[in-house]
This record gives C-alpha cells, sequence and structure tokens, in this order.
C-alpha cells in the first residue's frame, strides 16, 4: 500500500492493452468451467491461483488457451464481455480498448454474427448502464497461422461491428515472423482501422522493425525490448508511436526476470510515450490500479506524474477528438482536486 494507491483508485483511466478471454475474473471462469465440465480448468476460484502460475511464456500461452476453450456459445461471450467491463467500472476505468480473438470462437462454433452481436450487445449496455465505453481491436491469434489471419480479416472488414477501431497480432513471437502477416493488415488497414500488433515482448528489437515497416504498426503491445536498439527508441519518441506497456504481465511471462529491472525506465527516460496496461489481469493477480501503482513506484511519480502517465492512454487512444478532450479534463479535474485537498 503506498501513498498514491487511494489517488490512483479515484483517478479516471483509459486502458489500450487488455484482452478480452484474458480479462475474465476468478468468479467468471469458475462459472464457465462449471458450465463446461470437460475443461481442465478449475471450478474453486481459489484453486484458479494455481492454475494461473506459470512457469514461462509458452506455458502461459497453454493456460490461456484453456480458458478460451471455456467461451463456447454466444451467452458465454456477452456474459464475459458485460462483467469484464463491470470489473473496469469499480477501477474507474471510463474507456477501453479490448483485444478479442473472434478465430477462437468461431473456431469452436459460435457463428460469427452471432459473436459479433454478442460483444455489441455487451458493449452498448456497458455503456448505458456501467459508464464504461469499449472498442474493440480483434487480433489473429500467430500460433494459429495464416488461416487464422484470413478469417480474422474477413470477420473483421466484412462483419465490420460498430465498436471496432483496430487490427491486431498477438500470441507467441518467436517462429511466429511479423512480416508473413502484412496483407491481412493491408486489407484492414484498407477498410479504415487502426494496426496495433504485439511486438518485442519475448523476441529482440527486430521483431519491432518489422511491426512498424511490415504491418505499418500506429502502437506496439509491449514493446518489451525496445530499449536494446537506442535507434528504434529514438524512432519510436520523434514520430510519437506509443507502447502498451504491461509489467506484471512481463513479469508473470518471464518476458522480463525482476521487475525493478523492467525496461519502462528506459523507454520513458527516452521521450517514449508510455502507456500503462494490464493485458490479462486477473491470470497474472493484478488490475490496472495496480499497474499504475508498480509504474509510479518505478518511475518516482508523484500524482500529477500518474495523471500525465493516464493522460498518456487517452492521447494514444483510437477516442475522437471531443472523447480525448472530456476524459483528459476529466482527469485534470480530478487531480486538481485530489491534490488540493491533500496539499501538505
Amino acid at each position: 500500500m503506498s501513498a498514491l494507491d487511494p489517488f490512483i483508485a479515484g483517478l479516471p483511466k483509459a486502458e489500450l492493452h487488455v484482452h478480452h478471454v484474458g480479462s475474465a475474473s476468478p468468479r467468471i471462469v469458475a462459472q464457465l468451467a462449471a458450465r463446461h465440465p470437460d475443461s481442465p480448468v478449475p471450478t474453486d476460484p481459489e484453486a484458479l491461483a494455481d492454475f494461473f502460475t506459470f512457469r514461462d511464456f509458452a506455458h502461459f500461452i497453454e493456460v490461456y488457451l484453456s480458458v478460451v476453450d471455456l467461451v463456447r456459445d454466444a451467452e458465454d461471450v456477452r456474459l464475459l464481455t458485460y462483467e469484464i467491463a463491470r470489473d473496469m467500472a469499480r477501477q474507474n476505468i471510463r474507456y477501453a480498448e479490448l483485444t478479442v480473438t473472434p478465430f477462437s470462437s468461431v473456431r469452436r462454433g459460435i457463428p460469427d454474427v452471432a459473436f459479433v452481436e454478442a460483444i455489441e450487445d455487451a458493449r452498448k449496455a456497458a455503456e448505458a448502464e456501467l459508464g464504461v465505453v469499449l472498442r474493440w481491436c480483434f487480433d489473429i491469434p500467430g500460433e494459429a497461422g495464416l488461416d487464422a489471419a484470413e478469417e480474422t480479416a474477413r470477420i473483421a472488414c466484412d462483419l465490420r461491428p460498430d465498436g471496432l477501431v483496430s487490427f491486431g497480432l498477438g500470441g507467441p513471437e518467436i517462429g511466429v515472423p511479423r512480416p508473413q502477416f502484412k496483407p491481412y493488415f493491408d486489407r484492414a488497414i484498407a477498410a479504415g482501422l487502426h494496426s496495433v500488433p504485439h511486438a518485442g515482448e519475448t523476441t529482440g528489437p527486430e521483431t519491432i522493425w518489422d511491426a512498424l515497416t511490415a504491418l505499418r504498426a500506429e502502437r506496439i503491445g509491449h514493446g518489451t525490448s525496445a530499449p536494446q536498439d537506442p535507434r528504434l527508441l529514438a524512432h519510436l519518441a520523434e514520430h510519437r508511436i506509443p507502447l502498451e506497456v504491461c509489467p506484471t504481465s512481463n513479469l508473470a511471462t518471464r518476458a522480463v526476470t525482476d521487475i525493478e529491472r523492467h525496461p519502462i525506465r528506459e523507454m520513458a527516460a527516452a521521450g517514449v510515450l508510455v502507456t500503462v496496461n494490464s493485458d490479462d489481469p486477473p491470470m497474472f493477480g493484478t488490475d490496472l490500479n495496480n499497474e499504475y501503482a508498480v509504474v509510479a513506484r518505478l518511475l518516482e511519480l508523484d500524482a500529477r506524474g500518474v495523471a500525465d502517465l493516464a493522460k498518456n492512454a487517452v492521447e494514444a487512444s483510437f477516442m475522437d477528438a471531443a472523447g480525448k478532450a472530456r476524459l483528459a479534463a476529466e482527469i485534470d479535474a480530478y487531480t486538481a482536486e485530489y491534490t488540493a485537498a491533500h496539499a501538505g
């Protein structure tokens, strides 16, 4: 518990790198597991803590996919999506770009139209009832290959739900080169979607360069290895290409071995537009408030510094200009009121 925790808890926030299935709370995961008893996922929420202890990134992917397997019909999709928004509302998250992997659900037998209708119904209800604005990034599960890329691009471009703003690429990076996905990103970009692939999480800076050049990335998911290449850091800073940083996730998946050595310090020092995110929060035993507390300590920030960090996410988001202005103003007003009340 730090002195900044109450400030962070009340701070209006945006989140840009958080996964749909990976945001399922233990309560919801346990409910889904109980509905699908053939799954290896525990039905006891307390047992999920052990289940979500990862040996390495490959083991994380294995566990993640076992949770994906619990989402088998449109009712599961709608329930999961709305409950994620409920958890976000509790943290004062006003806006989130949720990374959704439609291929995984469609492959499980959920019709693509039913899947899209389920997330859209939940999105509209979340905004009306909880005050949380959700937008979608449809991402390719890289480990599933080019067939998954084709299907993801088809669903994104042909069905194009109202909440869809971007096109991404997740999953393991080792053995999954970024350039092979160029045709699918080209198609999505031509359809008006933004490019936001994961890159440089468990591989080196060359993967980030590939994402920038081949996939025309506008933001980079993770980018953990960027500080290994000073030229890359300078490029990211000069062109205001944001990094979606997820510190606890990086530690849990062994992308970094020690949180004290997390490269976010080097990223920030180089002037890169850094945003703070939770990735798969219940799986990693975290939430966005905790991630802000971690980063505040690593970067030695005060309340105004944390507020500036929150405004980075607003700037890096795909909200329209009016939405960005409203949320930035809300952050400023909250910070001014809080600091005035706690002066001295």
